[in-house]
């Protein structure tokens, strides 16, 4: 299987600043191929392909000699990048909706550039890469399988990581399990399971409101080009950086307390884009993060050898699990009582359950099929 390694590296000033020359001469490149494109489109001489602007990389080279000391590769990745742009640019015109033709690219839009075979060597820690200089490594776990593309990357707070993209990569299987549980999200509490255990919603991007404001408001009363604007806008982004750093981490955890305890988890397959238009509601809802909950779990549980399986939504809240009578209430109401046959629960432990009761009903119609198939 693939995956990739992302690591915090450090270096001294002299090799971040070469790596910050190639980061803008990746940019310049990368503006020049997409100016030629739109050029050779508007004096209507046909499609330029992304091997044309490859082969036209030794002439750069002789025009612009400062290019000769990044490797041919990260110059070629980045046209095969504008290539993407491009195909995807093409393919939303195709199925319609938002379009997004390719941007040409600003100071500090440029943020990484990526090595292939050659160029670089990684030594344990450290990370050398030709012309540019050695990097140490904060090795926070073995990289595993075979190292395919090695990506530089700059955040806007201004740390720097090392991303090894690794195809072969073993799979940490775990033993089989017929354990099954049903998984409800919500903004009060980040989940409530089936099994009627609750984890609060951490709300970091709540917490951190009061300084992030204040850093706001200071980067907008700087002068723009300043260096103080420059050092107010790096605070922002380590404040927004911290917390989407602390999401990650309780994100991850919780993944993989859910993925090595059960063998089948139900979620719902929530409309999570149509929900965050609810002006009321968009800030905790993106805050909460369900999608990226549920893409890692999906992701763990497939490495492990567990299922993850998505459940319709409808009606969750309303029906009652014991009974099954519908019980209408709103979203105030966080208690369900059932008239029809006594049960008193928590709202969300209710849906858990109904989460976990269609599922397991959506399994047995599976497994019916195919045996009739055979």
């Amino acid at each position: 299987m693939k995956k990739t390694f992302k690591y915090r590296i450090y270096a001294d000033k002299e090799t971040l600043s070469k790596a910050v020359h190639w980061l803008t001469l990746c940019r310049h490149l990368y503006n020049a191929g997409l100016e030629q494109r739109i050029t050779v489109h508007r004096q209507n001489k046909g499609h330029i392909s992304c091997y044309d602007q490859i082969k036209q990389l030794p002439e750069l080279k002789v025009s612009f000699p400062e290019y000769s000391d990044v490797g041919s590769q990260v110059l070629q990745e980045v046209l095969e990048r504008l290539d993407k742009a491009y195909d995807g640019f093409f393919r939303r015109v195709k199925h319609g909706g938002k379009v997004g033709f390719p941007r040409f690219k600003g100071r500090d839009r440029y943020d990484s550039f990526t090595l292939k075979q050659a160029g670089w060597k990684l030594d344990g820690k450290y990370l050398s890469i030709s012309k540019v200089g050695r990097f140490k490594l904060r090795l926070s776990r073995e990289i595993k399988g075979n190292i395919k593309t090695v990506t530089i990357r700059r955040e806007s707070s201004g740390k720097w990581y090392a991303c090894f993209s690794c195809d072969s990569v073993p799979e940490k299987r775990l033993p089989e399990s017929d354990v099954q549980i049903g998984l409800d999200v919500g903004i009060k509490s980040f989940l409530v399971d089936s099994e009627g255990s609750k984890v609060d919603n951490p709300q970091y991007l709540r917490h951190s409101e009061r300084i992030l404001r204040r850093r706001q408001r200071k980067l907008s009363r700087r002068v723009k080009g300043s260096n103080s604007r420059r050092q107010a806008r790096v605070l922002v982004a380590k404040s927004h950086d911290k917390v989407r750093s602390q999401r990650n981490d309780f994100l991850h955890k919780l993944a993989n307390q859910y993925v090595s305890k059960y063998g089948t988890i139900y979620i719902e397959d929530l409309n999570i884009k149509g929900m965050v238009r609810n002006k009321h509601l968009s800030k905790s809802i993106s805050d909460s993060s369900w999608g990226k909950f549920f893409e890692l779990l999906t992701y763990k549980a497939e490495e492990a050898g567990r299922k993850v399986i998505k459940v319709s939504p409808n009606n969750t809240s309303q029906i009652c699990s014991e009974c099954g009578e519908k019980v209408e209430k709103s979203l105030a109401v966080r208690t369900h009582r059932c008239p029809y046959c006594g049960l008193v629960l928590d709202r969300d432990e209710n849906a858990a359950r109904n989460i976990l009761q269609v599922g397991q009903t959506y399994q047995e119609l599976t497994w019916q099929n195919t045996a009739c198939v055979s």
